[in-house]
């Protein structure tokens, strides 16, 4: 099966302090363990991308959610159960995450994944995922595997074979930023 081979080869590269390229709940992303400081280096060198941009987090749940951000506020528990697509949501302050995960102002971008493989692999993994687009830094995100650039793929460390064959379209999530009193901002719909 190569959905199964696919969930323990990327938790081996995880667990070394690998990058996988491999499919989200949105679109394709590289990943890293979100709490291992070389691990986010190394994406921020596959991008070429600053260090004062922050990266989205991937989870599995809601109680590991609040094992990385200081205090949820609820409406963010009601955003997460009512919508019916991916959400990311930007917290005020993060925590438990490598350096360069949170933003400069300590806020983190983090979703709570239904997607079977995501949540399979962290699920498994027991931490936080990286999840940024398989996509040099200023570049348009790829709509599906076909789409990722030829120095993306060679980069990682395992690239999965789930789903790249699937042609379908896909775009990034929409992300709302919340204040701990519950206010929401609409970053990206």
């Amino acid at each position: 099966m190569i959905f199964d081979e696919d969930i323990n080869n990327s938790l081996s590269v995880l667990r070394n302090g690998g990058i996988i390229l491999y499919p989200t709940d949105t679109i394709w992303g590289i990943g890293c363990d979100a709490t291992n400081p070389s691990a986010v280096e190394k994406i921020f060198r596959i991008k070429a991308r600053s260090g004062n941009k922050s990266l989205l987090v991937l989870v599995d749940s809601d109680k590991m959610l609040e094992r990385y951000v200081m205090e949820v506020p609820e409406i963010a528990y009601e955003l997460i159960s009512v919508s019916d697509s991916p959400l990311t949501i930007v917290y005020p302050e993060g925590k438990n995450l490598a350096q360069g995960v949170c933003s400069e102002d300590g806020s983190v971008g983090i979703r709570v994944c239904r997607d079977e493989f995501c949540k399979e692999l962290i699920s498994r993994f027991r931490k936080p995922i990286v999840s940024t687009s398989a996509n040099l830094s200023g570049m348009p995100s790829p709509e599906n595997f076909d789409a990722i650039g030829k120095s993306v793929v060679e980069a990682a460390d395992y690239v999965v074979k789930y789903r790249q064959d699937d042609l379908t379209r896909s775009a990034p999530s929409p992300v709302i930023k919340i204040e701990v009193n519950g206010t929401f901002t609409i970053l990206r719909k």
